[in-house]
């Protein structure tokens, strides 16, 4: 009997040494097929990097550069894998903690993320100025779209590359708030510039609805004009931007 006790210690133990050392990339089968994609692995499967990161999002895949993790062992035993990640790419930098409950079921917290606006070119057709920032409390995502949550996003030092010139424009902040069970809505407050922007936004399922005034005193750059035309009607004094539909995949 002792030395079947000693034996299944030693088993024991060898396991516990096995699962300590486990390599990196074995990350990347507790990861959501598709949805994230890391290369070349370094370190443990609990404390990590990855000199490569992209995660899918509904526009793309959004580039992070290389990352870092910390993989909780007790979380894997609860079949949700909790992290925390850190990731830096040029000027752009995130941390949050992630909670992964299977497919596109993703918890966020604490994330803080900043990047320049110039690289939302490769999701929308207009190139931006200036440094976006994210600031979540909590944001729950079922099957890859928001169902409780809040948090804050600024543009800061936003400005417009026009093709005939940049176009300063301010800085601005959306807060939004998401209680179980509603839709996602946000407020749109201009924090400094000389071009003001206010309004509200809401998001619901894949339901969307954005309505915000664009005013400059004194009146708009006429390039700003020509350029809100295709999106926004004309209202006294500026540009009201209504728009709503159904996001498509």
């Amino acid at each position: 009997m002792s030395r079947m006790l000693g034996a299944l210690a030693l088993v024991l133990l060898l396991l516990i040494s096995l699962l300590a050392t486990s390599p990196a990339r074995l990350l990347g089968l507790v990861l959501p097929s598709g949805q994230v994609v890391m290369q070349g692995f370094d370190g443990t499967l609990w404390q990590g990097t990855a000199s490569r990161c992209l995660v899918q999002t509904p526009a793309g895949y959004l580039h992070l550069g290389a990352v870092s993790w910390q993989l909780s062992p007790l979380s894997l035993l609860l079949f949700a894998p909790r992290l925390t990640l850190e990731s830096r790419w040029g000027n752009q930098t995130l941390s949050t903690g992630l909670v992964l409950r299977g497919g596109d079921d993703v918890d966020l917290t604490a994330l803080d993320a900043s990047i320049p606006a110039d690289l939302l070119r490769q999701f929308v057709p207009v190139s931006l100025a200036g440094v976006l920032s994210v600031q979540l409390d909590q944001l729950s995502l079922r099957s890859g779209w928001p169902v409780e949550g809040a948090g804050r996003l600024v543009w800061q030092g936003g400005g417009w590359n026009s093709p005939s010139g940049p176009i300063p424009l301010g800085s601005y902040v959306l807060d939004f708030a998401q209680p179980p069970g509603s839709a996602l809505a946000g407020d749109v407050v201009t924090l400094a510039g000389a071009v003001s922007a206010e309004g509200s936004v809401r998001l619901e399922g894949r339901s969307y609805d954005i309505d915000v005034m664009v005013r400059r005193e004194g009146g708009l750059d006429e390039r700003l004009q020509q350029a809100l035309s295709l999106m926004a009607r004309p209202v006294d004094g500026g540009y009201r931007i209504k728009l709503d539909g159904e996001i498509q995949d």
